[in-house]
């Protein structure tokens, strides 16, 4: 291999990496792998990347770098061979809420030019076609009906259906030089007009007569329609004196049925980012923040004088006035404030939610109107500038599909646009697959639907189609068939999101590139994870090198090259142990992933599986998004897997149903669950934890140390200090958190202080007043066994959990988090460097620290994310102990490792979006197996072997 075709890394000494030096082959498909935390993405991510797009960057100017995020040199001797460098990792592609899977794949874009450059406006009153003319096709049109008549009449409309003032009109009229017009459908001369009685209450339609039409070879046609458009400000009657049709044009969109004139269509009318396509009541979002009575009035036992109205005793600000005010509502419309908000009449509770209309109550000597409850909320959220009372506000609001455009996001005259029956929210409601297969249609020669377009139409349309149905098919290829358009970003998971990024990499058909991906096949089944294998081959096959984070057993048979990191995690890892074809790291001694990929090393089956307590949890009728009716029974005192292909329904079932309505009933949380008839057997567990994945704080002061209450411990552990007791210290002191307390206040305990660089982007450099440790020097006085507090949260879970071995309320949570594979991470690192599946992890040790009662149920979203085989044997062995002590475990899972282990299996399917939804499987893995519309039986067949 020449050094061309290679990437050289010469003593890489990023985080944990121990010196490491080797070659990547270019326009390769490579995977790297190894145990969580051995430092994977270290090499890929904080090497790789980091260095190629340094490099990229300092070919720019500086005030494009200004835009972008650059990173610091990595610390390696030296890189050859890079090319720019492409990242798609796990995060979120966007969690702006006006961010859906059709504007960040540009096909809403292509959308929103079909729509306006062929489609048809239709009038939401009437349901009728809105048409308008260029004069050129009105003047051909007239010519047209000339060739058939003898006598054409041409009328301009001056007043249509309106009450009329005589001496306006007639002044108006007069102006114009034209001797006759028409009266609500009578010709007549202006003088016998000016004689006319009009009825001041009557309305009247009056059209100018700009002339008639016998001989079209004589008479200038244009002429007379341009006068007509012009006196008329763009419209015109045409009437055929010979059969006495009407024939009506106009150069605006007119309604003929109830003359509303429309906006002509353009692209913007169709965006929901724009005020001239938005709808004006959710502004584009399709969803609105509204008050609700219930959580207005959480304690209907309250009377109005005890303080029942929550909103109006708790937030700061009139508190005394609201009161007197009730008092004198109370006084006019005869009830008591007194009463039992729940022994109230209906009457009553409208006027207390939605005001009284006009009438005037006297407080403290001035007069005032009584809004009501929700208008006075709804008013106060809109104009406060206080971020509190804003907060305070939204704990009394839900968000609710938004009534005026029924989540559609766009105003009503854009809803009545239509290309065929189709309106864009029909086409965004579709699933990638639908649309995929209408646009093929459209372009189909021989097709039914071409036939319903014009030529003029056609030649406008393909191109479009081609350019959307391109862009589908990139997303079919990597298994996103059943989203929908509408999706909002900000709901997809870290695989959904990576694999829509990568989808629009493949429409760029950019060559010469190294694409650097973190675990794509998160969330995918084996039959989904096949096309996404194909989709990476394709990238490589266009001249990119494909370097892919994975642990994923088919990904590494089908790689170009493999790179196996380890041998542990943390600082035991950091070290590449083989490198070579998946076939070569089979025989490889040295490598931990080649004795799992060759059978010597495995996650056995559990010889017996827990039969369970007898008890369960149903759910009945289960219905929302794509869930068909469905009743599913969840024993209790098991292993339990959900599985299916992706998007079959899963989430849906899991998370949006059970874990809210659960959620709800133990919890009393504000997250309505989607649509279901009901949910039995809540009796039979005593509290639910859903754990998932998303970050377990959103500032970097937030860490694992913190999140699992270790921390606290350790503080408690330094005050107890002799020295510490000696100065009077308490916990507070050992907070990077707390202001005059241990922390440096130079950097407010960040540890970094910003610069800011004006035209460059801000530089974060290491605070010089305590030099990134977060403390001052009092605190970091106190030492315990040789250690400050710093040094402490600088250490990785492994190494505190020696150093604090001897102290149970410490070990004790860090031997869970070793437990569940994340002995490498620091206690002090910060949750926004955190992955999903290891904040995930971080959560679930948190829960495995409290006192289990025996019957709760956990709920988990893909634990294995982000782990080797050896960590999802660990990770079985935690969840198998909770079993054992009579939990209940639900995993959603796709991982068949895990899915083999399990006590049961709900699988559902059979496919993804419409044509999932149903419970395809029931029973244990054998059971699966042998159900023929199973895919996930299918694949696991040879796991069982």
């Amino acid at each position: 291999m020449s050094e061309q075709n290679k990437i050289i890394i010469k003593n890489a000494k990023v985080h944990n990496l121990k010196g490491v030096s080797l070659e990547i082959p270019k326009n390769k498909l490579t995977v790297i792998t190894g145990l969580s935390g051995s430092g994977k993405s270290s090499l890929a991510f904080d090497t790789i990347y980091a260095e190629g797009q340094r490099r990229y960057a300092e070919s720019l100017s500086s005030y494009a770098r200004q835009f972008m995020d650059v990173q610091d040199r990595p610390n390696v001797d030296e890189i050859k061979g890079l090319s720019p460098t492409i990242a798609i990792d796990q995060k979120s592609v966007s969690q702006n809420p006006r961010s859906t899977v059709g504007t960040v794949t540009e096909i809403y874009d292509h959308l929103r030019l079909l729509f306006s450059r062929m489609g048809v406006q239709y009038c939401p009153d009437c349901n009728l076609p809105v048409k308008s003319f260029s004069i050129g096709e009105i003047s051909e049109a007239v010519r047209s009906l000339a060739r058939k008549s003898s006598e054409l009449i041409i009328l301009a409309p001056i007043v249509k259906g309106k009450t009329i003032k005589a001496k306006d009109l007639l002044s108006h009229l007069e102006q114009t030089g034209y001797e006759s017009v028409r009266l609500n459908g009578i010709i007549m001369k202006m003088l016998e007009l000016a004689k006319y009685k009009f009825d001041a209450e009557k309305n009247y339609t009056v059209e100018l007569l700009i002339g008639k039409i016998t001989d079209i070879k004589k008479q200038d046609v244009v002429v007379l329609v341009d006068k007509a458009i012009d006196l008329s400000n763009g419209e015109i009657v045409v009437l055929d004196e010979d059969s006495g049709d009407e024939y009506y044009y106009s150069t605006q969109p007119v309604c003929r049925g109830c003359n509303r004139q429309f906006n002509p269509v353009e692209p913007r009318s169709f965006s929901f980012n724009s005020p001239y396509g938005a709808c004006p009541r959710c502004t584009g979002l399709g969803r609105t923040l509204d008050v609700d009575p219930e959580l207005v009035i959480p304690n209907p036992r309250l009377t109005l004088a005890e303080g029942a109205i929550q909103p109006w005793t708790r937030i700061v600000g009139n508190q005394t006035f609201y009161q007197k005010l009730l008092v004198e509502v109370a006084k006019t419309q005869g009830f008591s404030i007194d009463t039992p908000v729940k022994d109230l009449p209906k009457e009553v509770m409208d006027i207390l939610f939605f005001g009284t209309d006009g009438t005037v109550y006297s407080v403290d000597n001035k007069k005032f109107h009584f809004e009501g409850i929700v208008p006075n909320l709804t008013q106060r959220h809109a104009e406060t500038d206080s971020d509190y009372i804003r907060k305070e506000i939204e704990q009394y609001m839900k968000e609710k599909i938004c009534p005026s455009c029924n989540g559609k996001r766009l105003k009503n005259e854009s809803l009545f646009v239509k290309v065929g029956d189709h309106s864009i929210a029909d086409m965004v409601e579709m699933s990638v697959e639908e649309a995929n297969e209408f646009f093929k249609e459209l372009q189909n020669v021989k097709g039914k639907m071409q036939s319903l377009f014009s030529k003029t139409d056609l030649l406008i349309a393909l191109p479009i189609a081609k350019e959307i149905s391109k862009r589908l098919e990139d997303l079919l290829r990597v298994g996103l068939y059943y989203l929908t358009l509408d999706r909002s970003v900000a709901t997809l998971s870290g695989g959904e999101g990576q694999r829509v990024r990568l989808s629009t990499q493949l429409s760029t058909g950019l060559t010469g590139v190294i694409y650097i991906l973190d675990e794509p096949s998160i969330g995918l089944h084996p039959r989904d994870n096949d096309k996404l294998i194909t989709t990476l081959k394709t990238l490589r096959d266009q001249g990119n090198t494909v370097i892919v984070v994975e642990h994923d057993s088919a990904m590494m048979e089908a790689a170009d090259f493999v790179v196996d990191v380890g041998p542990g995690a943390g600082e035991y890892g950091g070290e590449i142990m083989a490198t070579g074809t998946a076939a070569q790291i089979k025989k490889s001694p040295k490598s931990l992933t080649g004795r799992y990929l060759t059978g010597k090393e495995k996650i056995d089956i559990p010889k017996k599986l827990h039969k369970g307590n007898g008890k369960s949890i149903e759910i009945i009728g289960a219905k929302a998004f794509n869930l068909k009716n469905i009743d599913v029974k969840i024993p209790l005192g098991q292993l339990l897997c959900v599985t299916g292909v992706s998007g079959s329904g899963k989430s849906t079932l899991i998370t949006e149903i059970l874990g809210k309505a659960l959620n709800q009933h133990f919890y009393r949380a504000k997250a309505e669950p989607a649509e279901h008839k009901k949910i039995k057997g809540l009796s039979n567990i005593d509290k639910v934890i859903v754990i998932d994945q998303t970050p377990i704080g959103r500032t970097p002061r937030s860490n694992p140390a913190t999140y699992t209450g270790v921390f606290s411990a350790i503080r408690d552990l330094f005050t107890a200090v002799p020295e510490a007791k000696m100065r009077g210290y308490d916990a507070g002191k050992f907070s990077f958190n707390v202001k005059g307390g241990g922390r440096c206040e130079a950097c407010a305990g960040e540890g970094y202080v910003r610069i800011p660089m004006q035209f460059l982007s801000d530089v974060f450099v290491e605070c010089p007043e305590c030099k990134g440790k977060r403390y001052n020097q009092e605190a970091l006085e106190i030492h315990y066994r040789q250690k400050d507090i710093a040094d402490v949260l600088d250490m990785t879970v492994e190494e505190s959990y020696r150093f604090f071995r001897d102290t149970p309320a410490i070990a004790d949570k860090l031997q869970i988090l070793r437990d569940v594979g994340l002995s490498y991470v620091h206690l002090g690192q910060p949750a926004t460097t955190l992955s999903g599946g290891e904040a995930q992890r971080v959560k679930l040790a948190t829960e495995l620290a409290r006192r289990a009662t025996g019957k709760t149920l956990y709920i988990l979203d893909e634990p294995t994310t982000g782990l080797h085989f050896e960590d999802i044997k660990k990770l079985l062995h935690v969840l198998n102990q909770l079993v054992e002590k009579g939990n209940s475990v639900l995993i959603i899972e796709h991982n068949l490792d895990v899915i083999k282990c399990a006590d049961w299996i709900i699988d559902l399917g059979p496919e993804g979006g419409k044509k999932g939804g149903e419970v395809v499987a029931q029973g244990t893995p054998k059971d699966i197996v042998k159900v023929k519309k199973s895919l996930t039986g299918f694949y696991l067949k040879k796991f069982l072997k």
